[in-house]
């Protein structure tokens, strides 16, 4: 799951979303150096990836995809559900969208001084460019996963994948309305299970 995902299965406890967004950026075991609630929302991310990762859906949306893309698969999945979470919006909330956003950005904001930098950073950017927002559009996810894969060392294997992610945009839009909603049960347990 990309960032709105994180937020909308976070959302409306504070700390679990400014720990959705830690979540990747924070590395390595949890040593109690964060905040309890913030620490919370990474635990809450790493489980939410971990079962996106393992679950039957996902695994056959993998194989589905063509042949090229399957090494990016988690990249562009994560990237896609975003897109199609904006634009099912009202499937899973009763909050509009623009105001989802907005209150996310200014919780973030609120906790600014827990995040670490990357997370700062990745705020400030969020901010700036409505990066929630711009997933509406799904030329947000080729342009998204072509900046992902700037940090590829050799080359950049995500700058033209429009072509091959274009065709699969059906599968992954079926695949997301299946899975979600289990997503959402099993976060909803896990946010019990935190206290």
């Amino acid at each position: 799951m990309n960032f709105l995902a994180h937020f909308h299965l976070a959302w409306p406890d504070e700390g679990l979303v400014a720990g959705g967004l830690e979540g990747d950026y924070y590395k390595g075991p949890l040593r109690g150096d964060l905040p309890r609630a913030i620490e919370r929302g990474v635990i809450l991310h790493r489980a939410i990836d971990a079962y996106t990762d393992h679950h039957p859906l996902i695994a056959q949306l993998r194989k589905d995809l063509p042949q090229g893309l399957r090494r990016y698969a988690g990249i562009l999945i994560d990237l896609s559900f975003d897109h199609y979470l904006s634009l099912h919006w009202s499937t899973f909330s009763d909050l509009p969208l623009a105001e989802f956003n907005d209150r996310v950005y200014r919780t973030l904001s609120t906790h600014e001084s827990s995040l670490s930098d990357g997370s700062r950073d990745m705020l400030a950017r969020m901010v700036e460019y409505d990066i929630l927002g711009l997933y509406l559009d799904w030329e947000t996810v080729p342009a998204a996963a072509a900046r992902i894969g700037e940090r590829f060392r050799r080359h950049n294997p995500l700058r033209d994948i429009e072509r091959e992610l274009s065709p699969a945009r059906d599968k992954l839009e079926q695949a997301f309305l299946a899975f979600y909603p289990d997503l959402q049960c099993f976060s909803a347990g896990q946010e019990k299970l935190l206290g």
